[in-house]
């Protein structure tokens, strides 16, 4: 093990020595705050889709995926299934728009057709928690990794994360960000297609040999869809609505559209992270069942971690420790990468959305450096005193509620947005604080949270708790946010909101700067 860790430390050395340089560089060309928060729009098509999936496939996508497959067979294939599945929506329903809507944040769009000052509000208020939720979920995961790994105390470990990723920000922006997530996007499509030749080597090159053997140890029903019936039925549909819905309504997914020169960049990019995000969830779905076919159910589950050392374990037998520390290097590499994303998304949502269009004395004006660079040190510094309260708390919780929350607030509003004439302020308004608030509550009463966090004995007893049986709440609260904006939208008719939906319409493939010009003022 202690060769493993020095293997671990090169590589992670290496991509630290790496991503500095780059941020060196970059901070030349982050003057304004154009090019500071979104890097002037002049990330291109590939890059920036290397930068979205390099964002979207975190730790969890790398080692959680694989942990499941083993684990738990075919059932855990969801989640994948999932994230594949809102890319292509993502692609052909909102790249277009919010690129030419945007300026800098999400916030932009929607208030672009409703009034500006409560939609801010609403859209600051609910993207808050749900970049601070997911940077408390990834530096979580790399104090827990580093501190395994390494030897270190975890308060350390979260700390060297949280001033890294800080360094990243403050000094080299959106440039910097950009290029340490296309490195780690880069460098984590290359060591999964690596695992996957050499475990493909082991069975011929032929995937069919892998899933045989694990048919003829584990039986055929493990290479299928678990037969749901009742509670375990509907609890699937509510993780799948989330997992969909949560990915589209992630801010530092949809922001990244804002880096692009112009829509067909934005549609590009979209399609380059399309093709990645697919590609790699079927490389896998070969490795998790590969792990369990090489290494044993028994193996895995002893490593602990539920399964999240899966892949270095098969790193491991595949590759000795030199493959293993370059997997563990990588997983360093992508919380990295993951977290500068998050912490610059919501920095850009303080400076832009609060201080400069709520408290800032010129109207109109560009966010402040100075400011963008206060709130990510704000914001790291709440988020890894957090992170060092929940040690022990599941990091996959702390996601889940992320994207819940994500799922609830922005996907609906951007779709009734950007498809609906009648969508009101006040409907979305009140859409994304019922979607908010539901999201959270019913989280809270779950049995995610009454049986396996608080161990309340009265949901033991019950097994389900009745009060709330789903684990994941996007069944009800998506719907819900969707129901409520209407229903208010309704009976609260705004004729400005309508009007300015007829320009969308009329000018839908005009460019940014058209469209600015064919605008109605907001008010």
């Amino acid at each position: 093990m202690n060769s493993n860790r020095v293997v671990s430390a090169i590589f992670f050395v290496l991509f630290l020595v790496a991503t500095v340089l780059i941020t060196v560089w970059a901070t030349k060309r982050s003057r304004s705050s154009k090019a500071f928060l979104l890097a002037s729009g002049g990330i291109s098509a590939w890059q920036n889709g290397f930068a979205m999936s390099g964002e979207y496939l975190s730790a969890s996508a790398l080692l959680g995926m694989t942990g499941l497959l083993a684990i738990g067979g075919f059932g855990g294939y969801i989640y994948s299934i999932s994230a594949a599945i809102s890319w292509p929506i993502i692609l052909f329903l909102f790249a277009g728009p919010i690129r030419r809507l945007g300026s800098f944040t999400l916030a932009d769009v929607l208030s672009y057709r409703l009034r500006q000052r409560p939609m801010r509000i609403a859209t600051a208020t609910s993207n808050i928690p749900i970049t601070l939720f997911y940077l408390i979920g990834q530096l979580v995961a790399g104090g827990v990794l580093i501190k395994l790994l390494f030897g270190i105390p975890y308060w350390l470990a979260v700390m060297a994360v949280a001033v890294i990723t800080l360094a990243y920000v403050l000094f080299g922006g959106m440039l910097a960000t950009t290029w340490v997530q296309i490195i780690k996007a880069a460098l984590q499509c290359f060591g999964v297609a690596m695992l996957t030749l050499l475990l493909l080597r082991h069975f011929s090159f032929n995937p069919a040999n892998v899933f045989r053997l694990v048919a003829d140890t584990r039986g055929a029903s493990y290479l299928g869809p678990p037969s749901l019936s009742g509670i375990s039925r509907w609890d699937s549909i509510s993780l799948s609505i989330g997992l969909v819905c949560g990915a589209m309504g992630l801010p530092q997914i949809l922001t990244r559209f804002l880096t692009v020169p112009d829509v067909g960049s934005a549609r590009k990019s979209a399609m380059y992270a399309t093709a990645i995000v697919g590609g790699f969830h079927l490389m896998v779905l070969v490795l998790g069942f590969g792990a369990l076919a090489l290494l044993g159910r028994d193996t895995i589950l002893h490593a602990g971690g539920g399964g999240n050392m899966a892949i270095p374990l098969l790193a491991e037998k595949l590759g000795g420790g030199t493959l293993f520390g370059f997997i563990c290097g990588i997983s360093f590499a992508t919380i990295l990468a993951v977290v500068s994303g998050i912490t610059l998304t919501s920095a850009t949502t303080l400076a832009h959305d609060v201080w400069g269009n709520l408290f800032s004395k010129e109207e109109g004006a560009e966010p402040s450096i100075r400011v963008a660079r206060v709130s990510s040190v704000v914001v790291t510094g709440i988020a890894a005193m957090l992170a060092m309260a929940f040690e022990n708390t599941n990091v996959a919780f702390l996601i889940g509620l992320s994207q819940a929350i994500a799922g609830a607030t922005n996907f609906p509003i951007l779709v009734l947005s950007l498809l609906w004439r009648k969508l009101t302020t006040r409907g979305a308004v009140w859409g994304m604080a019922v979607g908010a608030i539901s999201s959270v509550l019913l989280i809270i009463v779950s049995p995610t949270v009454q049986i396996s966090l608080l161990h309340n004995e009265l949901a033991i007893l019950r097994e389900q708790w009745w009060f709330f049986p789903l684990s994941t709440p996007a069944l009800v609260s998506v719907p819900l946010a969707f129901l409520c904006s209407v229903l208010v939208s309704v009976f609260s008719r705004e004729p400005s909101s309508e009007a300015k939906f007829d320009v969308l319409r009329r000018y839908e493939e005009a460019s940014g700067d058209q469209l600015s010009q064919l605008a109605i003022t907001n008010h």
